[in-house]
């Protein structure tokens, strides 16, 4: 394998929120081992990514400012596709990094693949087995991970200084059955299970995150913000969440996603103390001071069990079994007697709450961009 001449460049591109929470471990792990590392923030949820990279105390290298008002995931694609090109062709990174199953990292990976520039993707492999929940995560994760899965002719990447075979087809898996879901989907390739870059973020906030002055009533933090959520769902969601407020013995904490339509949805909610967005260091407070969450969230399905916090999971289908499995997270669809009895039994049995709010890690011990680092140096040694 040939030896890099020089400090391989790897490039990470992110848009929202839940990447630049689960991206920065990342890049910091990057730098550690020494690579030259660049951040670039195409501003797909430009003011929410910013909180998150005041609560770091760090900012991206490049910011593409690409959001706008009302933006579809089509919009937000060409966009993308059309601001990215030139800095991959003037940069040229040995490769790119992206998180997840947003819009951006779609955006950016497609970007990548038409550059030849290989793609790793961090959290590779989440699953629901259905394109249309969650829409359009389920696709662009499935889309991603067959494209991270491509090898180039070396031939096509005399350009690159770096030996690309060597570094091609990562793809960084949170679990086993993630991996396993690959496996099946693309057979052999480099794929490593390193545990979700989240919970790497979450423990190392959660240290140094003053505790908050426990609330007068038991506190249930809620989020929802999904797109198939959208419509009848989310009001079966509110009518739930009404029920829920109406014992009047618990405090919602609803802070309302920026996307107009769950706030002309949720914004009237009886009963519930509605908020801004916030910060990171903010929600991981919300959650430590929690009883217990109410969400559709994907990383709330993650994050909320490493901090013994029951999770009811507005949804029908989720791509993270894995939570399930410990019996803290449960799917409870969008029905407002079930929201209102699932809620109710956590309150009302001691014993189930007991067997529930327990710390468990089924997605690592927060060494996950540790891991992503050492491979990826290991592979360009």
């Amino acid at each position: 394998m040939q030896r890099v001449g020089r400090a391989a460049h790897i490039m990470t591109v992110l848009g929202t929120r839940p990447e630049a929470i689960k991206m920065l471990p990342v890049a910091h792990a990057l730098r550690g081992v020494g690579f030259r590392h660049s951040m670039v923030s195409t501003g797909q949820q430009r003011d929410l990514v910013a909180q998150v990279f005041a609560g770091f105390g760090t900012w991206p290298d490049i910011d593409l400012a690409l959001m706008r008002e009302r933006q579809t995931p089509n919009q937000i694609l060409a966009a993308i596709l059309t601001a990215l090109p030139p800095l991959l062709s003037a940069d040229r990174p040995d490769m790119l990094l992206v998180h997840g199953d947003t819009s951006t990292a779609l955006a950016a990976t497609l970007a990548a693949h038409h550059a030849g520039i290989p793609v790793g993707h961090v959290e590779a492999g989440l699953r629901s087995h259905d394109l249309l929940q969650p829409s359009p995560e389920e696709m662009n994760r499935v889309a991603i991970d067959a494209i991270a899965a491509w090898r180039f002719a070396p031939s096509e990447q005399a350009a690159n200084r770096v030996a690309i075979d060597a570094i091609a087809a990562w793809r960084f898996a949170p679990s086993e059955q993630a991996a396993a879901n690959l496996a099946r989907e693309y057979g052999a390739g480099r794929v490593l299970v390193a545990g979700n870059t989240g919970i790497d973020a979450l423990l190392a906030m959660a240290a140094r995150t003053p505790p908050e002055a426990p609330p007068t009533r038991r506190r249930i933090l809620v989020t929802v913000h999904r797109r198939e959520s959208l419509g009848a769902p989310m009001q079966a969601i509110a009518e739930g969440l009404s029920r829920v407020a109406a014992r009047g013995d618990v405090e919602l904490l609803l802070p309302l996603h920026p996307n107009p339509a769950v706030r002309a949805a949720l914004s009237g909610l009886a009963g519930a103390r509605i908020t801004e967005p916030l910060s990171y260091p903010e929600m991981v407070r919300a959650m430590l001071s929690a009883h217990h969450v109410i969400t559709d969230s994907g990383g709330l399905q993650e994050e909320a069990p490493a901090l013994g916090k029951p999770v009811l999971v507005l949804r029908n289908v989720t791509e993270r079994p894995e939570a399930v499995a410990t019996g803290v997270v449960r799917v409870i669809g969008h029905d407002p007697a079930r929201i209102a009895a699932e809620a109710g039994l956590l309150l009302d049995d001691a014993a189930e709450y007991a067997a529930r709010a327990r710390p468990v890690f089924p997605y690592g011990d927060g060494r996950a961009a540790l891991r992503i680092a050492a491979a990826l140096r290991e592979a360009l040694a």
